[in-house]
């Protein structure tokens, strides 16, 4: 019966609702001083020191074309693990671990922007409103979808 369900770490950006799988988060941390990047793609905050170990921090409001957080409001810390190592995604808030059933998985609406829809796997109908599935490994590939988001 287990395989019927996922587990996922839930978060939010800009008001959407967003879910992650649960085996791809290595950690979940409060807002953490970045190093900046000169040069590096718009999405791209900055680099973090997790322990020891220096980690790429993407804003995900610029991935999703959404608009920037004000001066005064602090992004979190979603790390998840990716082919090429922790990267840690910049969110608004942290939800909750979240049980969902597979059988209610759906395909993307075609009200998506192109920005979300690439880096999204899905969706799930929770109680009124909508989870989407994030795909860890597109969100941090920063190729020309990215740019193509930020446009």
């Amino acid at each position: 019966m287990e395989a019927q369900t996922q587990q996922l770490c839930t978060f939010f950006v800009d008001g959407r609702f967003f879910g992650v799988d649960v085996t791809r988060v290595q950690e979940v941390i409060r807002h953490q001083e970045m190093t900046r990047v000169p040069l590096a793609p718009h999405a791209i905050r900055g680099l973090i020191n997790l322990r020891g170990q220096i980690v790429t921090a993407i804003d995900m409001r610029a991935r999703l074309g959404r608009p920037a957080r004000t001066d005064g409001e602090l992004p979190m810390n979603v790390v998840v693990r990716t082919n090429d190592g922790a990267v840690s995604l910049l969110v608004d808030e942290i939800g909750d671990v979240v049980l969902v059933d597979r059988n209610a998985f759906e395909a993307l609406p075609e009200t998506l922007d192109a920005a979300s829809r690439h880096l999204l796997a899905g969706v799930y109908k929770l109680d009124g409103r909508l989870l989407l599935l994030l795909d860890p490994q597109r969100a941090v590939e920063l190729g020309e979808a990215a740019s193509a988001g930020a446009a």
